[in-house]
């Protein structure tokens, strides 16, 4: 019996350990955020998604705040992030990954926007890793050549990170019902994703809610391969109108500011748009959420 516990002790031990699966991780995300119109930074919408967010991020030490473009209005200027985007949402910059927007640049070189980020906006466009997931961050206001630059850069990140999951945000949405409408200029960037398997998209710029299906670079339906996108100009500047309303729009919403929160998990995400109240009466509709597997 001693010789039969021997042998079975050492099979046991030859047995390779199962690697533990990555951590799942929580991003909270918007764009079209801080109005420095607003007389009181304090009372405006941008305090009222960051009164989200910080609760969220004091539960969960590991999460993260993607900013979707359009960051602070109306030129992205240094003295508007230290007076209308610091007081707000600046308040976890340090947990912030960040894209910039068409108000960016209305500082030539979007100069405000990467002094105020430095490193953490890298060139405009950059990668990181969260858990099992691969994020990308692309600059959407690019002229053709440094586009294409930024494409090439793209393509050699995603070989050299091969991942189940991915995640990439830019500021203009490729589709949109909103008032700005679909915006063709990242569709050989949504084109690359869609070949190298990515789930999910995320954009502003549209200052409303919206949740598309599964579709190609083309707008077809793709339920097995395609790529998601949502819009998420909530932030905290002035709503939009819905216009035309796209193909494969499946939930639009542009009464309420809000972010939306992603659980990236280990082989699939989980979304939920979180409503913000700086007036004491929310909406009151239910609020969008879901499942869904990395491809």
């Amino acid at each position: 019996m001693p010789a039969l516990l021997t042998l079975l002790a050492a099979l046991w031990l030859a047995v390779p350990a199962r690697a533990a699966a990555p951590a799942a991780y929580t991003v909270y995300a918007a764009g079209d955020i801080a109005y420095c119109s607003h007389p009181d930074p304090a009372y405006s919408g941008a305090a009222a998604t960051a009164a989200i967010v910080e609760q969220g991020l004091a539960r969960n030490p590991r999460a993260a705040v993607l900013a979707l473009g359009d960051n602070v209005y109306a030129r992205g200027s240094a003295r508007e992030f230290r007076h209308c985007y610091g007081p707000t949402w600046g308040r976890f910059r340090q947990r912030t990954h960040p894209a910039p927007g068409n108000r960016e640049y209305l500082t030539p070189g979007a100069a405000g926007y990467f002094s105020y980020f430095g490193s953490a906006a890298g060139p405009g466009h950059y990668s990181l890793d969260l858990g099992g997931w691969h994020l990308i961050s692309l600059d959407s206001n690019l002229a053709p050549a440094a586009h294409a630059a930024q494409l090439a850069w793209l393509r050699d990140d995603l070989a050299r990170h091969p991942s189940r999951c991915t995640l990439a945000y830019w500021h203009h949405p490729l589709y949109s019902s909103g008032g700005h409408g679909s915006d063709a200029r990242m569709r050989d960037v949504w084109d690359t994703l869609y070949r190298a398997g990515a789930e999910l998209v995320l954009a502003g710029h549209d200052h409303d809610y919206e949740r598309f299906a599964p579709q190609d670079a083309n707008g077809r339906l793709d339920a097995a391969r395609g790529v998601r996108q949502f819009v998420v100009g909530t932030g905290g500047a002035f709503p939009t109108p819905f216009l035309r309303v796209r193909a494969n729009s499946e939930v639009r919403d542009n009464s309420r500011t809000g972010v939306l929160k992603l659980l990236l998990g280990a082989d699939g995400y989980e979304w939920e748009f979180l409503e913000a109240s700086y007036d004491g009466f929310p909406n009151g509709a239910p609020p969008d959420r879901g499942a869904a597997r990395c491809h």
